[in-house]
């Protein structure tokens, strides 16, 4: 029998800040938090594999946060203004999400301190992607952000220029969400060079933190991570999780190219599985189809009630469709590959 993990005993050593507002918002920790937390806060590079859920994201950044508290607190002043800690993950959506659900921890960190008489700390957050505006990353070079959530490609381009170099250089530790999604791909020997840049940059070791889902073999997943000859501890939480599935097809013989006929009876049963269902994702393979879906189901649905999300949109419009969903606001959404990875769009019915 798997008997919750007491709060107390987990969070030993974290700042009574930290810890209390863990405890305020979080019933218990998580097997993958109990296990990697007192890893993490040892600086060594670690390797959480976990299921979706399990609280992977929250494992890395409250360690990582709380490291960043101490050292805020020890220093007259607070924190300096250089980057510390960068996230990467392979999505832009992944990236926006993370960023925002930043905030939280953050700001009741922030009062937590302030109701013990502390001092005010500022740990500043920024996103650097190729949906940044330029003003944006202006404000990055004049003032570096504590932690910089970021993807793969715009990391290889912060790396690429003088300025980027002169802020990643004080980096102390990266988090790598997602892992097992690009490890084996292109993307990720893009990637493990990018890390080896950075590394050459910055004075002391980094600290690798990897977030995978289950995989094997996992051992492959760390090499990937911290490379072959640095130690790295693997945190395996795998189970496998119950699921719902079912096959469904048009009754009618299918082709290469379906009728419109035909089409039409897809529309019309995805319409009726999504009344039934207070949300619905649905994911297509091209991001025209994801379009006409949006626009024959908003035909049977409403428009309010449908909305596409694909690389092409304007990014004011998939984070307001990432919101929408994860507010329970919207019925269906139909999305790309833009949209698959570890994104928390709250619970999905269907």
């Amino acid at each position: 029998m798997n008997l919750p993990i007491p709060a107390d005993s987990a969070l030993a050593g974290f700042h009574p800040a930290v810890s209390a507002w863990f405890s305020n918002t979080f019933p218990t920790v998580t097997a993958a938090q109990a296990r990697a937390w007192p890893l993490i806060r040892q600086h060594r590079s670690t390797l959480v594999a976990a299921p979706t859920g399990s609280g992977k994201t929250l494992t890395a950044f409250l360690a990582v946060i709380d490291d960043l508290v101490h050292r805020g607190l020890e220093t007259e002043g607070g924190l300096p203004n250089e980057t510390l800690v960068v996230y990467v993950s392979p999505l832009k959506a992944l990236s926006n999400d993370i960023q925002i659900n930043l905030q939280n921890p953050l700001a009741g960190i922030t009062e937590q301190l302030r109701a013990m008489g502390l001092p005010r700390l500022q740990i500043n957050t920024a996103v650097r992607t190729g949906d940044t505006p330029q003003k944006d990353r202006s404000a990055m070079r004049r003032t570096a952000p504590h932690i910089l959530v970021t993807t793969p490609e715009s990391l290889y381009v912060l790396l690429g220029s003088d300025s980027g170099r002169q802020m990643l250089k004080t980096t102390r530790t990266v988090i790598v969400d997602e892992i097992h999604a690009i490890a084996a791909s292109k993307r990720g020997s893009h990637l493990a060079l990018s890390l080896e840049r950075l590394q050459a940059l910055c004075a002391e070791p980094l600290v690798r933190i990897g977030l995978s889902a289950t995989q094997k073999p996992i051992e492959a997943v760390s090499r990937f991570l911290v490379g072959r000859d640095r130690a790295c501890e693997i945190i395996d939480i795998g189970h496998a999780r119950p699921r719902d599935l079912d096959i469904e097809v048009p009754p009618v013989p299918l082709s290469a190219v379906m009728a419109n006929d035909v089409w039409e009876l897809v529309y019309d049963r995805l319409a009726t599985l999504a009344r039934e269902h207070r949300t619905t994702l649905i994911f297509v393979n091209t991001r025209r189809l994801a379009e006409r879906l949006s626009r024959h189901l908003s035909e049977r649905l409403g428009k309010d009630a449908v909305a596409a999300h694909h690389g092409s949109l304007a990014k004011e419009f998939r984070l307001d469709a990432e919101q929408r969903l994860k507010r329970g606001d919207l019925q269906v959404l139909i999305a790309t590959a833009s949209l698959e990875l570890g994104i928390d769009i709250g619970d999905v019915d269907l």
